[in-house]
Formats: C-alpha cells, structure tokens, sequence
C-alpha cells in the first residue's frame, strides 16, 4: 500500500478548508437596526459569514479593500455619501465583486439605474431574510437577481418598447436624481452644494436643467417632486 506523501496530504487538507469556507459577505447599510437584522440573517446561513458591516460609502469602500468580500449587500440612500456612487467604485475597483442593492425605493426606477450602474441585484427592503439569502446565492453563482417585473422592464428597454413609458425620472443622469431626492428631503441649494462638495453655481446648472428635463416651471414644483423620491432627510 503506497503511504500518502506530505505534498498530497497539504493538497487534500487544502481542499478541505476551500470547500469548508464560508462565503464572506459585506453590509453597508446606515440604519443599526436594519445592519443588525440583515447581519443576524446572513450569519444565520451555514454556507454565509459576515466580514464586516459598515455605515458609510468610505467605510464600505474601505471594507472591500480590506476584507475581499464574495458579495456586497448595500443600501441604495446613505446618510453620508450615495449608494449609486459607492456601487460605480466598486465596480471600478473590483468589477466582479456581485453587489445587491437595498432599498425601500420603487424598483421600476431605482433598480434600472443600479443594474445600469453594475449592481448584479436588487431586494426591496420589505422582502423577508429568505430572499435576500438567494440572492446572495443567485449573483455568487454568476446570476442576476432582479424581480420579473425589473425582468420585463429591462428587456421592453433594450428592445424599445419602454421609451415612450418611462417615468421623466428615468431621464436624469444619477447625479441630477441624486440632487432631487436632497431637494425633496428639505435641503436648501447652499447644503446641497456642501453635502455633495460642489460649487452652488453647479447646483444650480443641475436645477435648471432637472426643470427642463422634467418640463418644471419652478423650483417648488421640483421640491414636490422630490419628497416623493426621497427616503429620508439627510444630515
């Protein structure tokens, strides 16, 4: 009988470490208690761990860099910095790290612009632990993990049948959209100049061209609408 040699004995123990791993997933989400709730159901998982939880878009950036996560579940509105962007840097920074979005948001809007944006899925916030887990599952296996109706949507866009059908919405770029939701969470346009660092001359280009977009005579109108899309007040 031939006696296993330590090389092979290193493989076969390698082996079974990779195959007993788990899948290290990372939250960036600013409400605690939701953080807390999601972290409890992907801890729960025997196949899913979490390697970190994070607040903020900096520190969620951060986490990535440090933890190589094999997914990403991340809120869509954050207190301090923007879902969309943070999910456009990872996307930069490691394009095939899957993200899943969260959100409390209409997905027929919000869910185009993140999958345009290279999330790999989006759960709406209502939906139980169980559906987020397999979605996790999902994008980990190389999937996208959208609702039908997100589905549909998507292919009526790329076949054109959508166009004619979009929320005026859909026609503005993620920085304008961004700008709307701090409008209609009450900021004036000098804190929305200081909260996203830009000059309020260009706050107010973007305004404008939102009214066009939008066929907006002024910017109460554009406020109004703005409550509508916001989540939140911002700090």
């Amino acid at each position: 009988m031939i006696e296993p040699t330590n090389q092979c004995m290193d493989v076969s123990v390698e082996l079974e470490q990779a195959q007993s791993r788990l899948h290290q997933i990372l939250i960036v989400e600013d409400h605690p208690l939701m953080r807390e709730g999601i972290a409890m159901w992907v801890d729960q998982d025997p196949g899913l761990e979490v390697c970190g939880q994070f607040g903020t878009a900096a520190g969620g950036m951060g986490g990535v860099s440090q933890f190589k996560p094999d997914a990403v579940l991340c809120d869509i509105t954050l207190n301090k910095g923007n879902g969309l962007e943070l999910l456009k840097d990872i996307h930069a920074f490691s394009p095939e790290l899957p993200v899943i979005m969260l959100s409390m948001h209409d997905e027929s809007i919000y869910a185009l612009r993140a999958m345009r944006a290279g999330a790999r899925g989006y759960v709406m916030k209502q939906a139980g632990g169980e559906e987020v887990i397999a979605a996790i599952y999902q994008v980990m296996g190389g999937s996208h993990a959208f609702s039908s109706k997100v589905t549909n949507q998507i292919m009526a866009e790329l076949s054109g049948l959508q166009r004619n059908r979009q929320s005026p919405v859909a026609a503005l770029t993620d920085r304008e959209f961004e700008i709307l939701q701090l409008y209609g969470a009450g900021n004036s346009s000098g804190a929305i100049a200081r909260i996203l660092n830009l000059s309020p001359k260009t706050v107010g280009t973007h305004r404008l061209n939102m009214c066009r977009k939008l066929d907006l005579k002024s910017t109460s109108e554009l406020i109004r609408l703005g409550v509508h899309y916001s989540e939140s007040p911002v700090s």
